[in-house]
């Protein structure tokens, strides 16, 4: 599918992982909606690639429609989703002084990056359903998932089990969505620089860069959005999680 024209929405496209990609997109000649909580930020994003930004909260329903509605107003139906929005948050089951992971921390986990996840997936690709095809598709649905989902590692009980669920619906979602020749797809991420591992002593990112077999460091975001690049050229990839990790395998700590 050539990107070149078409609309796009880019969940979490603010920062990291989703802001790489909507640069991507953009340069290919997407016309780019930003959808996130970070206004600031997100402005300038979409100032900088010549796109749109909505504020969007993802488990927000309401808002996720009518966001997915505005983005249609301004740049058309949308035939391109990459959803990066996703918190990360460690609790070990049993914590301190023995006291239990707080439940609402493991809800919110859930709520955002799983929950929030096919609540965009749902309203974009009942509009996408309608859009003229191209050829033999009309559009791509691309979720990112995390080597969590596989290894997770202590105190990533919420995290992996939310990466799993975005990981466990890829195959229904794609099977779901075949009729209307929507293709949906998840990356699964290792260790990227992002924001949050920016904020980490350079030590602590070299050493976990020393982890990934080859090549051994830290995963840049514009790999992640050559792999969304990737996905939407080739019509034959769907119903599948592709692993981007350097063939890390996590340890349990």
């Amino acid at each position: 599918m050539d990107i070149n024209g078409l609309a796009a929405i880019v969940t979490g496209g603010a920062s990291g992982l989703g802001a790489a990609t909507a640069e991507m997109l953009a340069a290919a000649g997407a016309k780019v909606t930003i959808f996130d909580m970070n206004e600031e930020a997100g402005q300038a994003q979409a100032e900088k690639i010549g796109g749109a930004f909505i504020k969007v909260n993802v488990t927000d329903e309401d808002n996720v429609q009518a966001a997915v509605a505005d983005a249609e107003a301004r740049h058309g139906i949308a035939q391109i989703l990459v959803n990066c929005a996703g918190i990360a948050t460690g609790a070990k089951t049993v914590g301190k002084e023995n006291k239990p992971h707080p439940l609402d921390q493991f809800r919110k986990t859930v709520e955002i990056n799983l929950i929030g996840t096919y609540t965009v997936i749902a309203h974009v690709a009942a509009r996408m359903s309608t859009a003229d095809p191209m050829g033999e598709e009309r559009g791509v649905i691309i979720n990112t998932a995390s080597v969590a989902a596989f290894e997770g590692q202590m105190g990533q009980a919420a995290y992996s089990a939310s990466k799993g669920g975005v990981v466990g619906l890829t195959l229904p979602v794609a099977r779901d969505l075949a009729q209307y020749g929507i293709r949906v797809m998840a990356i699964a991420p290792g260790i990227f620089y992002t924001p949050m591992m920016a904020g980490m002593p350079q030590n602590v990112q070299d050493a976990l860069g020393k982890q990934v077999p080859f090549p051994s460091r830290l995963g840049q975001p514009s790999e992640y959005a050559l792999m969304v690049q990737s996905i939407i050229a080739n019509p034959m990839l769907n119903g599948e999680v592709i692993r981007l990790d350097g063939a890390i395998r996590m340890q349990p700590r």
